[in-house]
């Protein structure tokens, strides 16, 4: 493939395990648990990425003058636009109905993971210029696989802004995230919304203690086998009931206990000692990201006390800066989560249809922005000098 350079290399891996942990990691670092070996690779080791889920691996390797990795990108051709959370439906639709073939398209993306992080990875001291390569790379193997498209889902905002310079379409969307503002403990937390919602938080956690349920976070060693057991069918009961579909295997959450236990936080609720429902969460260096809940007993309350507020409470406790408890939910607003802008990237071939996107996308970040703002209004949280 072209890279721009004479002396560094451009190559397609079909899985991630053809290129080390160690040097897929030198690029994607350590601050964002997504993009790491470890992770991409419990999801393709465990089959539940792979060209019969139609996520085809398609990783973009650069090898500079001495051989080494000094950049990478997750990549993957796909021919439905399932597990991303950067809805492309009406796109797809309309040019079909113009007589086009959307799929199969590229993503750049975590599968099945509505989380903001790094796309374009460089090991550290290597050149800018390498995001450049990179980005080069993947537009020439979007042209060699004749696809429609090529999309980079929820990037950073700095690769976002290179991405448009490159010459990609720029869309934004909203997700509710939670800011620990130095608080010492979770009261201090309360202490900064209004006297409504900060007692109607404390009468949700109180339900749920009066349910006869309690909680536990756990990390590392703690979680057995048996924990990813129970989860597993929280997991599927919770896809059942929701009419989904279960994208991840159970062997994705063994690999993952085995890989990546030290970054893996989960929640266990019991209710009178009977293991009842479970929270996923993965850590990185200044953020929890909340992954999947399920539970096998329905108790009021219990979804907002796993998955928010012991995450906002593992994040008050060990002093990382956010919580992302994924995508939807304007309901996260009244418990201290506020709406923040994602971004997503999309490079489109036919002249035509881009431009019809385009039109879309910058209609579409005007009607963001507004709500975003309009959401804001029912911030819970008190205005400076307010009383409580």
């Amino acid at each position: 493939m072209p890279d721009g350079r004479e002396d560094v290399s451009v190559k397609v891996l079909n899985r991630i395990d053809q290129v080390s942990a160690e040097e897929w990691d030198a690029c994607a670092g350590a601050a964002n648990p997504f993009v790491r070996h470890a992770f991409l690779n419990a999801l393709e080791a465990s089959g539940s990425v792979c060209s019969e889920t139609g996520w085809l691996p398609q990783h973009l390797v650069v090898n500079d003058e001495s051989g080494r990795v000094a950049a990478c990108m997750p990549m993957y051709l796909k021919n439905h636009s399932y597990g991303e959370y950067i809805f492309d439906w009406g796109w797809a639709d309309a040019y079909e109905r113009a007589g086009g073939k959307y799929y199969p398209k590229l993503q750049s993306a975590v599968p099945f993971t509505p989380a903001t992080g790094p796309r374009l990875l460089l090991r550290a001291g290597a050149p800018e210029s390498y995001h450049d390569i990179l980005i080069a790379g993947a537009i020439q193997l979007a042209r060699q696989h004749d696809v429609s498209s090529l999309h980079v889902t929820f990037p950073e905002v700095d690769q976002w802004q290179r991405l448009g310079e490159a010459g990609f379409l720029k869309r934004t969307g909203k997700q509710f995230h939670w800011e620990n503002r130095a608080y010492e403990n979770f009261d201090e937390f309360l202490g900064r919304l209004n006297s409504r919602k900060r007692k109607a938080i404390r009468k949700e956690r109180r339900q749920v203690a009066d349910q006869g349920v309690t909680l536990k976070r756990l990390t590392g060693d703690d979680i057995t086998e048996d924990h990813w057991d129970s989860f597993y069918h929280y997991y599927l009961n919770t896809i059942d009931h929701k009419w989904g579909r279960a994208y991840l295997t159970r062997e994705f959450f063994s690999i993952l206990g085995e890989t990546m236990s030290d970054m893996a936080m989960l929640v266990v609720a019991e209710q009178d000692g009977a293991p009842i429902a479970g929270a996923l969460n993965l850590v990185g260096d200044d953020t929890i990201f909340g992954r999947n809940w399920g539970c096998s007993v329905e108790v009021k309350f219990l979804h907002f006390e796993a998955c928010y507020y012991q995450a906002i409470d593992f994040a008050i406790e060990n002093k990382l800066r956010w919580v992302e408890a994924g995508a939807q939910g304007p309901h996260k607003i009244q418990r201290g989560y506020l709406p923040r802008e994602v971004y997503s990237a999309h490079w489109i071939e036919d002249t035509n249809f881009r431009e019809a996107v385009a039109q879309f996308v910058e209609h579409e970040a005007r009607d963001v922005d507004h709500e975003i703002q309009g959401l804001m209004q029912y911030s819970p949280y008190r205005n400076a000098g307010e009383n409580t």
